[in-house]
């Protein structure tokens, strides 16, 4: 499970009357750890919830197809999503319930630009929301729209704010973005980086580079595609990785199709235009395309409590943790029905001659 979810996924169904196994994700067991500990420091009471950091081929093998698993609270990849729902549909039968399966999972997430938007905050919610946490956050911008009256002026602005990012020691308080998580992930940017350096349709507007000398450090990166479907701009990358394609300002509806269209996932999305009726319409033509929508605001940053969060299409069940909606799905109700005056008879009463 991701960090923003490590709350929520144990929590949730053991608030309501469960008892829950939390299986860590690997890279990320030691915050876990100590999640756990202050919850048993709060009084949480043993065997409520479980700590159990084990393989996922563990957690597959001897929990997901155990016949009392009642419910799935998922946070990672769509992948390894789609193959528990598989395994949960293989031993449909040996279950003493119809498990619960509730994911939230990938994203390609989206700030698409009118030409009346703001350039300052445009510019900040591109920089902010792709490459805080390394852009590693399931609600990162990873992909952006920009149309080309405001281009020239967005990129300069672009450029110039993100070599003012310093990259480095979390322990030192002015740097934005540390290394990424790990030998993996690195190599995963590195990939797309290495691919959009020797693709013709795709050119840096900023960084580009990576370090793996001493940490996995990866520069924030910018890149122009020149079609909004390269690879960048339609697959999780889950990195400081940004792509963007600049649209022409006549083909705003049909650049609004495609980044409806061009990605499986609806996780956030984020709109900036002044036009009161521009953004009617780009609203209600992205309506489908994030579970979590902003308007003149960074995709990110999501407040339990205020803004439910969750995406449909590839990315998840949309159950919206962190609110009612969420914890309802882990209640199995029970309808009780009193009779005080129990009738007696047996014929209705349109069976009765008049």
């Amino acid at each position: 499970m991701a960090h923003t979810s490590i709350i929520n996924l144990p929590t949730a169904p053991a608030i309501v009357g469960n008892v829950a196994l939390w299986k860590p994700s690997r890279t990320a067991v030691l915050s876990n750890y100590y999640y756990m500990k202050l919850l048993q420091w709060c009084g949480l009471p043993a065997g409520v919830i479980n700590f159990v950091p084990c393989t996922g081929v563990d957690m597959s093998k001897y929990v997901v197809s155990h016949p009392k698993m009642a419910g799935f609270h998922f946070t990672g990849s769509t992948g390894v999503f789609q193959s528990v729902w598989k395994q949960v549909g293989e031993n449909i039968a040996s279950y003493a319930n119809y498990p619960r399966l509730v994911g939230e999972t990938g994203g390609k997430d989206f700030i698409f630009a009118h030409n009346t938007a703001d350039i300052e905050p445009l510019v900040a919610a591109i920089v902010r929301g792709s490459f805080e946490y390394q852009g590693q956050k399931c609600s990162a911008c990873s992909r952006a729209f920009v149309p080309a009256s405001i281009w020239p002026v967005v990129e300069k602005r672009l450029k110039e704010q993100t070599a003012t990012l310093k990259v480095g020691d979390v322990q030192e308080f002015d740097t934005f973005m540390a290394a990424v998580i790990d030998k993996a992930s690195f190599e995963t940017c590195k990939g797309y980086i290495d691919r959009a350096a020797a693709s013709p349709e795709c050119e840096f507007v900023a960084g580009g580079t990576y370090d793996d000398s001493k940490g996995w450090f990866v520069q924030p990166t910018i890149i122009r595609c020149k079609t909004p479907t390269y690879e960048s701009m339609v697959k999780e990358i889950f990195g400081p990785i940004v792509s963007i394609y600049v649209y022409e300002d006549d083909k705003l509806d049909e650049t609004l199709a495609i980044c409806d269209s061009a990605s499986p996932y609806a996780l956030t999305g984020a709109i900036f235009a002044q036009d009161r009726e521009v953004i009617v319409k780009m609203e209600k033509a992205l309506r489908n395309a994030s579970g979590n929508f902003y308007i003149n605001d960074k995709c990110t940053g999501a407040v339990v409590g205020q803004q439910p969060f969750g995406g449909a299409r590839a990315s998840g069940t949309n159950d919206k943790a962190g609110t009612a909606l969420n914890m309802i799905r882990w209640v199995s109700a029970h309808t009780v029905k009193e009779s005080f005056c129990p009738s007696s008879a047996i014929a209705y009463p349109y069976m009765t001659e008049a």
